[in-house]
């Protein structure tokens, strides 16, 4: 048989069998693909006087004393001795059952983490059992797995399913397809199915550990080539299905172009000119364009849009620009009614605070074919409804999540046709990643800023040096510069030790005389945050201090110094667009990072990586490893990209050989490529890379 059905194993009753398919466990081939995440090692007993913090280990040992310690909350704290030392049990959730349990001279083997306490060496809540024959001395002979799990499904229970499922593997009663083609399988010296799987599942005592720990053992990576091979197959297979859509194809070029290109203040860089083509061949097909654009803060991806956005209105169609924030929204809107008006384009505002008869009257223009429509995520409402939207342009697509891409997508408007779709970024995605979550997305790269624009150079400065920081905005203000100062907070929280910007803004204004201080933040109304926002510009404001809602979109040339406080609480893509905002003028820009000691060695590793480049490819690359493709996609909520075992970091040199096979399998055997992405995606398959 190919799959046994769950109810068939011992001791999987209804409540147990709704357990598992919570976890999306339905046979007990699903149940092989439920991968231990990390594993306990059993096999030897360590002396408790060789013991550090931080170490997982086996340990055994006689009670000297027991004792409930009676407080905030009751804890029964076990002292063990085994004549190299002395290690502290403690438990917090506890029957009064197992104080006795714990009787003086008792023979107790633990296993757990241990931690340094007030008086020496600590476990909190061991696994134990206490050594009463010769029957329990026997110590484990392989590693034992650690399973993911749901509440009221213990590890003992995965113990007993997964040792089931691999005796029917071993047995052959169940049967595992081998999906991998051959050639690529044994090009890489992969060992068969079965037997990964087997080994991942029941490592024997002397496997290496750290390998299976950082899954780089062989094993693991037999399964890691498959899952990533799976994932790119299904966005492949998605590609290749939109391209069998209708779209309609925009070949014309009308005066509008020209006309917006002469009235710009600045030229095109050659990267910009590039891309354009590469976006306007595609308009031109009569199939949707799918096309990633990426390009660092400041290289003009807005102009690119515009140009685009011209093309298909040009052409008679509609154009909805979508992105994750009003105040991103609210820049776009600016900049696109200030190049568009004067061309006889007004654009079409709507977003989730536009409501009563305004938003109906958006709502109308809209269905009657407005051109240009700017909004937020409420462009994908029910009751939007476009007449005919041939271009939708998402920018900072990794802020949406993917069923809000495809919803917009959904609203093309003429039944058989298909809007075309740009995707902006101004996070660049790593090239590891871009092959597998974005394969056969078409994608450009704006490589090329704008003449005359310096590097900004980044200072990473304790908060114990805050005056000097706040001497030098001073200096800075007073010379006719300008600085932001962001914060992370709105106000203070007991949670979160972080200045609130609302306090910082009372502080600094209070300290920096003569100097005018503005706030802003995403509590406040959008109109008194526009005049804020207007008074900056304008120069009226020297300081403004801001939460991260300034992250992307707000352009103030005349702004160089960039302090941000408690840098290192933000992840690398959050710091390098605020770094972003500033270095847009012809002076030389400064960005400090604030940050409050003592800090752990992951802030350090990413503050470390702000100082030493700008390049925003190798921070992507960093904030890859770091954060995981997930929270850089934005498909967190779907399922996307949440490998098992593939980490595309680690997995850099499987994934070169992946495209090729993938396209191979495609055309030649497609039934084992929707095979592949069933076992490994599952429903998700329909959301990967859109």
């Amino acid at each position: 048989m190919l799959a046994s059905d769950l109810r068939e194993l011992r001791g999987v009753g209804p409540s147990l069998e709704s357990s598992l398919n919570q976890l999306g466990i339905h046979s007990s081939q699903d149940l092989l693909f439920h991968l231990p995440f990390r594993y306990e090692d059993r096999t030897r007993i360590h002396p408790i006087g060789a013991l550090y913090p931080g170490a997982r280990v086996l340990v055994e040992g006689e009670v000297e004393h027991s004792t409930i310690v009676r407080g905030r909350r009751a804890t029964l704290v076990v002292v063990i001795s085994d004549g190299t030392g002395r290690l502290t049990l403690r438990f917090f959730h506890f029957r009064a059952a197992q104080k006795r349990q714990f009787s003086r001279g008792t023979q107790v083997r633990c296993y757990g983490e241990v931690r340094g306490g007030y008086q020496g060496l600590d476990m909190v809540h061991p696994s134990y059992k206490r050594i009463l024959n010769e029957a329990d001395e026997a110590v484990s002979d392989r590693l034992t797995p650690v399973y993911p799990t749901v509440e009221g499904l213990g590890q003992a229970s995965w113990q007993k399913l997964t040792e089931q499922a691999l005796a029917l593997l071993n047995s052959g009663q169940l049967e595992l397809e081998e999906l991998l083609p051959d050639d690529l399988r044994g090009n890489l010296k992969m060992s068969p199915l079965a037997e990964a799987l087997t080994y991942i599942h029941r490592p024997p005592a002397g496997a290496d550990v750290a390998a299976l720990v950082e899954r780089r053992h062989p094993a693991q990576q037999r399964l890691a080539l498959e899952e990533l091979l799976a994932h790119n197959l299904s966005v492949q297979q998605l590609h290749r299905q939109q391209r069998k859509l209708r779209a309609a194809g925009m070949p014309s070029k009308s005066t509008l172009e020209q006309t917006f290109l002469e009235r710009l203040p600045f030229r095109l860089t050659g990267a910009q000119y590039r891309v354009i083509d590469e976006i306007h061949r595609d308009l031109s097909l009569d199939h949707p364009m799918q096309r990633l654009v990426q390009g660092d803060v400041g290289s003009g991806k807005t102009v690119v849009a515009a140009l685009a956005a011209l093309r298909t209105m040009g052409n008679g169609f509609q154009v909805a620009m979508m992105a994750p924030t009003e105040l991103l929204a609210e820049q776009h809107l600016r900049s696109f009614t200030e190049w568009l008006e004067p061309l006889g384009i007004s654009p079409i505002w709507l977003s989730g605070k536009v409501t009563g008869k305004a938003r109906q009257a958006a709502l109308d223009a809209i269905e009657q074919g407005a051109p240009l429509v700017i909004g937020t995520h409420a462009l994908m409402q029910e009751g939007v409804s476009f007449g005919k939207l041939g271009l939708a342009i998402v920018d900072e697509q990794h802020r949406f999540g993917v069923h809000q891409r495809l919803a917009l997508l959904d609203k093309a408007g003429a039944e058989s046709l298909h809007a075309h779709q740009l995707i902006m970024t101004a996070t660049p995605i790593p090239r590891t990643l871009a092959m597998t979550a974005y394969a056969g997305l078409e994608t450009s790269v704006i490589d090329e800023l704008p003449p005359g624009r310096k590097p900004v150079t980044t200072a990473v400065i304790s908060d114990e040096r805050r005056n000097e920081v706040v001497s030098r905005v001073a200096a800075a203000c007073r010379e006719g510069k300008q600085a932001y100062w962001v914060c992370t907070l709105i106000e203070e929280s007991d949670a979160v030790q972080a200045q609130a910007a609302e306090e910082v803004a009372r502080n600094l204004q209070a300290s920096l005389a003569g100097i005018e201080v503005g706030l802003v933040h995403g509590r406040m109304k959008p109109q008194d945050k526009q005049q804020v926002m207007d008074h900056f510009k304008q120069g009226d404001i020297q300081l403004l201090v801001a939460t991260t809602v300034i992250e992307v979109g707000v352009d103030v040339p005349n702004a160089s110094l960039m302090i941000i406080e408690n840098a290192e609480r933000l992840g690398l893509a959050q710091l390098h667009q605020l770094r972003g905002r500033v270095g847009r003028g012809d002076e030389q820009a400064s960005c400090v990072l604030l940050y409050s000691p003592p800090i752990g060695p992951l802030a350090k590793e990413r503050l470390n990586i702000m100082r030493e480049t700008t390049d925003g490819f190798r921070i992507a690359e960093k904030d890859l490893e770091l954060r995981g493709p997930g929270e850089v996609l934005g498909t967190r909520q779907t399922g996307m990209l949440q490998f098992r075992v593939a980490d595309l970091s680690r997995d850099q040199q499987l994934l070169e050989s992946i495209p090729a096979v993938a396209e191979r399998l495609l055309k030649r055997n497609p039934e084992t490529s929707a095979k592949l992405i069933r076992r490994w995606i599952g429903d998700a398959a329909r959301f990967a890379g859109v």
